[in-house]
């Protein structure tokens, strides 16, 4: 089975900086294109940021545009999302996807439990 693990959230303020982080075991990692999503408490889903299995090809929400960056490394078997100047908004549940490429949920296969950012003023 495809086991994702998050970490690297944490409590900042805004303006700061975090890098999160998605370990991916269980299968060929170059295979699986990967994506990052976000929730927040009263509010669906949404997406963040994806991947295509060789990083050739990225694509961000507009929300996160020109502040986070998503990035992999295969040899490594992770997926990382760079997020700079973080703004109070950003506050969410953030989740690391394996197996789809793109904004719709429903073509990630594997999901991890998450990792929670919050962003105070």
């Amino acid at each position: 089975q495809v086991q994702l693990v998050e970490s690297g959230g944490g409590l900042v303020q805004a303006g700061d900086s975090l890098r999160l982080s998605c370990r991916v075991s269980g299968r060929t990692f170059s295979s699986l294109a990967m994506g990052w999503f976000r929730q927040t408490p009263g509010k669906a889903r949404e997406f963040v940021a994806t991947i295509t299995t060789n990083g050739g090809i990225t694509y961000c929400a507009d929300s996160v545009k020109g502040r986070f960056t998503i990035s992999r490394d295969n040899a490594k078997n992770t997926v990382s999302l760079e997020m700079n100047s973080l703004k109070p908004e950003d506050t969410a549940v953030y989740y690391c996807a394996a197996g789809g490429y793109g904004v719709i949920q429903s073509r990630y296969a594997y999901w991890g439990q998450g990792t929670q950012v919050t962003v105070s003023s």
